[in-house]
């Protein structure tokens, strides 16, 4: 099997950013607590935005000696080409905490929110690590040669009902818009939905502004508005990056949702539509390659039919959701292009949609897939 690709997402010097944190909980503790941070490393998970810290800490309180396996998400450097305008940690922070209060959906424990840039640099937050395997990116699950692939046909339709699942859990939680109003888009329009999508285009017209313009994102726009959908839906707290890559499994059922950058308000399709998508996008680099891939996990129909079952709401216009979500991930790739470029990883081309991985696949979906 090729060797996954490493890339990188941070100029921060690990040492420096140990003896930092060691510093803050030093501050946030306390002296008499004795804070000591060990085993610092950044990772090679999935997650390409925020930066991730691994490493253990230990302490004194109330409740005696602590020696905690921990997490960091350091919002990232705005010289390293960050794939989002803004990085509302405490946001995030928030998120996750309350979804633990409200629901049984696996999520990590949540310790504390430093929105001071000055101990790291940038915004960050703390939480418990959780153990688990997850469905790798690169190279895609579905090239082959990794847990999932591998797994029997009973093994894979647990991971995506017990999935699917998780995702209701999210969305059964009641009064969303009152309950996570700090996720609210503060752009112009008349509905949740139509604040999402002015979101979006804002980001990418910053991302387009930077040197990474796209027609054909700015197509996949013109097909959003020609394609509105007549009935949007009820509001959900929708946790935005929803795919399996960013979820942390034991035994095939997720035992953490990760990655909650794109959180916010809007219809249940925001992420059906987004976990659909996901997959298709790696199918689809697996049929180019000549591999067989998953052509039978994580069928549209099928996805929405079980979101259905567990939540008695009948998924609709998943194609524009499906569009919508292509999208997002054009301007994704976009944005970790020209990072890499940055690194010097890759050199930038001469026409930036070149960056676009799943380009040909949002020109289908454009043209195509009438019946979805």
């Amino acid at each position: 099997m090729t060797e996954p690709i490493k890339m990188q997402r941070s100029s921060r010097d690990p040492e420096q950013a140990r003896t930092r944190l060691e510093q803050w909980l030093a501050a946030t503790l306390g002296a008499e607590a004795k804070p000591s941070v060990a085993d610092l490393e950044s990772t090679e998970a999935n997650g390409m935005s925020s930066d991730t810290m691994l490493f253990r800490a230990s302490w004194t309180d109330a409740e005696g000696r602590h020696d905690e396996r921990l997490v960091a998400r350091v919002a990232p450097d705005q010289a390293d080409v960050p794939v989002f305008p803004t990085y509302d940690l405490q946001g995030q922070f928030d998120t996750i905490r309350t979804v633990a209060e409200l629901t049984l959906a696996p999520v990590p424990r949540m310790w504390w929110c430093e929105t001071d840039p000055a101990p790291m640099g940038a915004p960050f937050f703390v939480m418990s690590r959780v153990d688990g395997i997850v469905p790798p990116d690169v190279m895609p699950y579905t090239f082959g040669g990794n847990w999932l692939y591998d797994a029997t046909p009973e093994e894979q339709r647990t991971l995506q009902t017990s999935t699917v699942d998780a995702i209701a859990m999210l969305h059964d939680i009641s009064e969303p818009a009152k309950r996570f109003g700090f996720l609210e888009k503060s752009v112009s329009g008349d509905s949740h939905l139509q604040r999402h999508v002015a979101n979006t285009r804002a980001w990418y017209d910053m991302v387009a502004r930077e040197g990474a313009p796209s027609a054909l994102v700015e197509r996949g726009f013109d097909w959003l508005t020609d394609n509105w959908p007549k009935h949007e839906g009820p509001t959900v707290l929708s946790w935005g990056d929803s795919r399996i890559g960013n979820v942390l499994y034991q035994d095939f059922v997720p035992a953490a949702l990760l990655d909650w950058e794109m959180a916010g308000l809007g219809p249940a399709e925001l992420d059906i539509g987004w976990i659909v998508y996901a997959h298709q996008v790696f199918q689809s680099l697996a049929t180019m390659l000549e591999l067989p891939g998953m052509p039978q996990f994580m069928q549209p129909a099928e996805v929405a039919a079980q979101y259905e079952s567990r939540r008695g709401y009948a998924v609709r216009d998943l194609r524009f959701f499906m569009v919508y979500a292509a999208i997002q991930w054009g301007i994704v790739f976009l944005r970790t292009g020209a990072r890499r470029a940055h690194f010097g990883e890759q050199k930038m081309p001469a026409n930036p949609e070149d960056l676009i991985h799943n380009k040909m696949h949002l020109e289908t979906l454009l043209s195509e897939l009438d019946g979805i």
